[in-house]
């Protein structure tokens, strides 16, 4: 698309990619603002916890994301639990990597919420809903990111 022509640009998609952050994995999922919808991409191991940059790589020259969201993890006071320092600076390695808006949203409760959805489908198997719930929570992270945006 031809970002210089009005009449195309009105029908830029700014695609987004969501993360669901974790020290073994990270889900993954894409969405474009232009129909609110995000959809579950891959589930990406970590290699000695830290994030697989190849496959991040990948995905961001693949999709051209306008922004990147994050899920960040916080205890119901809206303290910090053990993990969030770990996505806060999976956030600042992200911004400072690609040099793209970093957005970060509440993600209380979207892997318990993914599993949930995943035991009520009756075909998800324990080995298959290792590779997907990240994907879900990633996807649902990114879901209410979408739904925020004006």
């Amino acid at each position: 698309m031809l970002k210089s022509d009005p009449v195309l640009a009105q029908f830029d998609t700014q695609t987004y990619l969501g993360f669901d952050f974790g020290h073994k994995k990270i889900g993954t999922a894409v969405g474009q603002l232009i129909t609110k919808t995000a959809s579950p991409l891959v589930t990406i191991k970590s290699i000695n916890q830290v994030p697989n940059w190849d496959i991040i790589t990948q995905l961001i020259n693949e999709w051209q994301p306008s922004g990147l969201v994050v899920g960040i993890s916080r205890q119901a006071d809206g303290s910090d639990n053990p993990v969030t320092p770990r996505m806060l600076k999976f956030c600042r390695q992200l911004n400072g990597r690609y040099n793209l808006p970093v957005f970060q949203i509440d993600e209380t409760l979207t892997t318990f919420e993914a599993k949930q959805m995943l035991y009520d489908d009756l075909q998800v198997n324990a080995s298959k809903l290792w590779a997907v719930q990240d994907q879900l929570a990633a996807q649902l992270i990114l879901q209410s990111w979408l739904n925020e945006q004006a």
